[in-house]
């Protein structure tokens, strides 16, 4: 049973089905989605919304979905629309009626706007460790070529004199724009969503501030039809990205270039080269 097929009379047709569902893809948000159920039945119980005892029972099963889904020993249901609905399908095959009211005050809008944004505050702030880690080794190759001397070049035509290290310096300075650019986004990013409901909030008197505090926002969005529409944080994520990819194909690509043979600047160790002969260690000496 959908959660959203009360009012119909008959089943929705297959192709229908296939075309709503999204489990393939957003079943890399269980982590995201049991943490934001976790949160939300702790404060449905501390709040008398529902029965502690429940809210116990519920937190404990999903700890155990979690783990299960992690150890391999629970596979995605690809019946189910969504991992959201596979979760509390499964908390409810579990525990019984008990399982169905972690849905209590919350609707699949604030649901999907929570995992999303947990989602991508995850990768963010993973990508800027990377980002970071990667600005390491370019500094420490920029501070071992201080003194070596290259071109620079203009339409690939030289143009000044230069070194390496301040070649390396430019690409530092791109990486750390892409970092700040992450900071900004992830700050935008920052607000639970939880508690909008569908669109206009609940009546029930839940704690959002304490949800929020316990998934690790550091606030709270400000307006329940704003909190489960918004996409920017998304999109401002993928365009941090992107600028992104376009430093590093930049990087790549000038690596490729100086491993040439027009160039012959440089040589990849055999562990990082390809097939092709712009990259293929040489065997004469340089």
């Amino acid at each position: 049973m959908k959660l959203w097929s009360g009012r119909f009379n008959k089943d929705t047709n297959a192709l229908v089905d296939e075309l709503n569902a999204s489990i393939d893809f957003d079943s890399r948000m269980f982590r995201e989605d049991i943490r934001g159920s976790i949160a939300h039945a702790s404060m449905l119980g501390a709040q008398g919304i529902i029965d502690k005892e429940e809210s116990e029972k519920i937190i404990a099963c999903l700890n155990e979905i979690l783990s299960d889904i992690e150890a391999g020993r629970l596979e995605f249901n690809r019946d189910a629309e969504d991992i959201h609905m596979f979760v509390e399908a499964e908390l409810t095959r579990r525990i019984g009626d008990a399982g169905k009211r972690v849905h209590t005050a919350r609707s699949r809008n604030d649901q999907v706007a929570l995992d999303f944004r947990l989602y991508l505050k995850r990768e963010a702030i993973e990508i800027k460790g990377q980002i970071l880690e990667l600005m390491k080794v370019i500094l420490k190759l920029a501070e071992g070529g201080i003194d070596v001397i290259m071109p620079a070049y203009t339409h690939l035509q030289r143009a000044q004199p230069t070194t390496f290290a301040h070649y390396m310096m430019a690409y530092a300075n791109m990486l750390l724009r892409d970092v700040t650019r992450l900071e900004d986004c992830l700050e935008r990013m920052d607000e639970c969503p939880l508690g909008s409901g569908a669109l206009t909030s609940t009546t029930y008197p839940i704690d959002r501030l304490r949800v929020a505090r316990e998934l690790g926002f550091a606030r709270v969005t400000q307006n329940s039809l704003d909190g489960v529409s918004d996409r920017d944080f998304a999109i401002e994520f993928m365009g941090c990205i992107s600028i992104l990819m376009m430093h590093l194909s930049r990087l790549s690509e000038e690596i490729i270039m100086w491993c040439s043979w027009e160039f012959k600047f440089i040589e990849l160790d055999d562990a990082f080269a390809t097939g092709s002969p712009l990259c293929r260690k040489r065997k004469t000496p340089t």
